[in-house]
C-alpha cells in the first residue's frame, strides 16, 4: 500500500507540475501533494494536497475533483497495477495543526510558565 501510494503521489505531482490540466482554477496555483492514502484493496487513493501560499483550498479541491478522470488517465501509465485506483482529493490538515501547536507553545502563558520554573 505504501509503495503504490508513493508512486501515485509522484505521478500526480508530475501532472500538476507540468500543467497538463487545462483549468483556470489550477493554472495560477502551486499545489503540493503531501501524501496518498491507499485503501487496503488498492482501489481507492486519497490524495492529500496543500495549496501553497495560503490560498483557499476549496477552489483547488473542486478543480481537482472536476479533473480527476483526466488525472487518473494521465497517471495510469506510471502504474503497473491490475486496476487503476479511483482518486479522491482532500486537504492535508497536518500543516495547519502543526502551526496551531507551534503557536500554542510560543504563547505568553506557556513562556511565562517556563520562566517561573527555571532556577
Amino acid at each position: 500500500m505504501l509503495r503504490v501510494g508513493e508512486v501515485i503521489r509522484h505521478a500526480v505531482s508530475q501532472v500538476l507540475t507540468r500543467g497538463d490540466i487545462n483549468d483556470p482554477a489550477l493554472e495560477a496555483e502551486v499545489i503540493s501533494v503531501s501524501g496518498v492514502r491507499m485503501s487496503p484493496d488498492l482501489r481507492l487513493a486519497t490524495v492529500l494536497i496543500v495549496p501553497l501560499g495560503g490560498k483557499d483550498p476549496g477552489a483547488v479541491l473542486a478543480a481537482l475533483t472536476r479533473n480527476r478522470r483526466f488525472i487518473r488517465g494521465a497517471i495510469a501509465g506510471a502504474l503497473d497495477l491490475k486496476f487503476m485506483p479511483d482518486l479522491r482529493f482532500r486537504e492535508d490538515e497536518g500543516f495547519a495543526s502543526q502551526a496551531r501547536i507551534d503557536a500554542l507553545l510560543h504563547s505568553e502563558k506557556v513562556l511565562r510558565d517556563l520562566e517561573d520554573k527555571t532556577p
